[in-house]
């Protein structure tokens, strides 16, 4: 099952919950976010790198799909001393392989040519000057997309610092395509070894501008809420005139309070704001309930995933699914147990 498959499966699934919540509490105003990684993984759609894709793949099932080609493949980058000792397989359903196999890829691609040429193996793509260049710019943007996603599943992430990293990602693709218009390589550095032609550099730039324009279309439901996320993210600084009439006093009143910024400054997001009086503040406390549920789950799934593959062993056969969800619902909390009142 590709990404895109997967994809649609929980579309359907949260359409049916949409619709459900819709109907049943008509009286409430609605805001549905999509899942973010599923939506910057889709943006690859617009990259029309699939002649440099399916290449790739060609070399590396002709290097690994058979032992011998694999050890003497290896021999041949001992030789040589590189940097790499291997080539690995990209797995399609992981678009962050996707980057390293490429880069990995073209980091050899000397060592590569040498080996097929000894194996009677052609593969002219490796020199020709046009798939070269295209090659390069995918090794470029695919780290680029890589560095966000890395960034995506960070721990601890609440919406409002997901929206920035994904808003300072488009900020880079425009400047990046106004820095190809202008024949300026200095940040596109793979690409800046082979010397692209003009051709080369306005066609990259139209498809850095494509998926710009395919972030701002699949990011637009962030859209709906970025005032209030930079009124509970930046409560001290945001304006009182945009932010809603229920708390506009109580900012006047947090904003005019010295030991509640410097205490903001101190602490994190969540401390600050449960440290917040309910009587003081009780509708900004509401609006930064709403907007604090709103985290990156990405990074305690895996930690979740790791830890039940770790507990779960064949040493611990007898494990009760009981048992198993209290350890992992212990190991993935960050909420210190009060052990004397437990004594």
């Amino acid at each position: 099952m590709n990404e895109i498959e997967v994809v649609l499966i929980l579309t359907q699934t949260t359409a049916k919950i949409i619709l459900t919540l819709t109907l049943t509490h008509a009286d409430q105003k609605w805001v549905f976010l999509h899942c973010i990684i599923h939506q910057h993984v889709l943006c690859k759609s617009v990259l029309k790198i699939n002649h440099v894709t399916d290449v790739v793949t060609k070399i590396i099932s002709f290097i690994r799909a058979r032992a011998m080609n694999h050890r003497q493949f290896v021999a041949l980058l001992e030789e040589h001393e590189t940097e790499h000792s291997d080539i690995g397989y990209h797995t399609a359903v992981r678009w962050l392989s996707l980057g390293k196999v490429l880069k990995r890829v073209w980091d050899l691609k000397a060592e590569i040519r040498e080996f097929c040429e000894r194996k009677g193996k052609d593969i002219p793509e490796l020199s020709d000057e046009d798939w070269l260049a295209d090659f390069a710019f995918a090794v470029d943007v695919t780290a680029l997309m890589n560095e966000l996603n890395t960034k995506l599943q960070g721990k601890g992430l609440f919406v409002h610092e997901m929206h920035s990293l994904v808003k300072a990602f488009m900020r880079k693709l425009q400047f990046l395509s106004s820095q190809l218009e202008s024949n300026t390589l200095t940040d596109m550095q793979t690409l800046n070894e082979v010397t692209p032609s003009a051709d080369h550099l306005s066609r990259h730039s139209s498809m850095l501008g494509a998926l710009h324009g395919e972030f701002s279309r699949r990011f637009e439901d962030l859209r709906t809420i970025e005032d209030e996320m930079h009124m509970i993210s930046s409560p001290f600084t945001c304006s009182v005139d945009n932010a809603p009439s229920d708390v506009q006093l109580e900012l006047i009143d947090l904003q005019s309070d010295a030991v509640l910024a410097e205490h903001l400054k101190s602490g994190s997001l969540l401390d600050f704001y449960s440290s917040l009086e309910e009587e003081n503040f009780p509708n900004l406390r509401r609006h930064a309930q709403k907007m604090l549920v709103l985290f990156g789950s990405t990074y305690i799934c895996e930690q979740t995933f790791s830890m039940m593959k770790f507990t779960k062993s064949r040493y611990r056969s007898s494990l009760t699914d009981d048992h198993l969800s209290a350890v992992l619902r212990i190991s993935t909390s960050d909420i210190q147990p009060d052990f004397d009142a437990l004594v």
